[in-house]
């Protein structure tokens, strides 16, 4: 039987976590799973966690760590026999811990952006709010301008994306994001960083 493999990706607001853990979780044959797409799925199938999820969601505000491990581990427990890769959980030291109580992670990918990259990325960033499909208007066009290419429907620019609130994205990403990575660094799961280069 072969052995399991258990990875997580973390990286600032706009950063490509998704496009990159797609790519990856596809190269070498594991499931790829996203935070965002259980948050949303919850939502949508109105479950307990996804009536809580709406409420943090609809005041824009960050879905705090009891509410996301409420609905994140027991979607990972039903994954313990498959190998995967996470994006977007955990994001907190209180979130780490509750997954290391879980499961042993064997690898953390930390992606390392440039502001401005980010920055330029994040203002051309395009999002369908139902599905979470992200498109981008200097490298990933929708076929139709302002319409999701599957669906139709409309596609919105968050405020977050706007520059004025990038920076405050950034900083509270740095605040948080530091204990998780000193963290794995300590595990030995973390070993380097990747730094985005044109």
């Amino acid at each position: 039987m072969a052995k399991l493999f258990r990875a997580a990706i973390m990286g600032p607001p706009g950063s490509g976590k998704g496009t990159i853990s797609k790519r990856i979780a596809q190269s070498f044959g594991l499931q790829y799973l996203s935070s965002g797409h259980y948050l949303r799925e919850s939502i949508a199938a109105n479950t307990e966690a996804g009536v809580l999820v709406r409420t943090y969601v609809d005041r824009s505000m960050l879905v705090p760590d009891h509410v996301m491990t409420k609905l994140m581990l027991p979607r990972l427990e039903n994954m313990i026999g498959h190998s995967w890769l996470l994006d977007g959980f955990p994001r907190t030291l209180s979130q780490a811990q509750a997954l290391n109580n879980l499961c042993q992670l064997d690898l953390v990918i930390s992606l390392n952006i440039p502001y401005e990259t980010l920055r330029e990325r994040l203002s051309d960033r395009l999002i369908h709010p139902a599905s979470g499909r992200v498109y981008n208007m200097g490298f990933n066009k929708p076929q139709v301008q302002g319409k999701d290419d599957i669906t139709g429907e409309p596609l919105v620019q968050h405020d977050d994306d706007k520059p004025e609130a990038l920076m405050t994205r950034l900083r509270h990403y740095k605040d948080v994001a530091k204990p998780v990575i000193d963290l794995y660094k300590s595990q030995g799961i973390l070993p380097l960083i990747f730094r985005y280069r044109d």
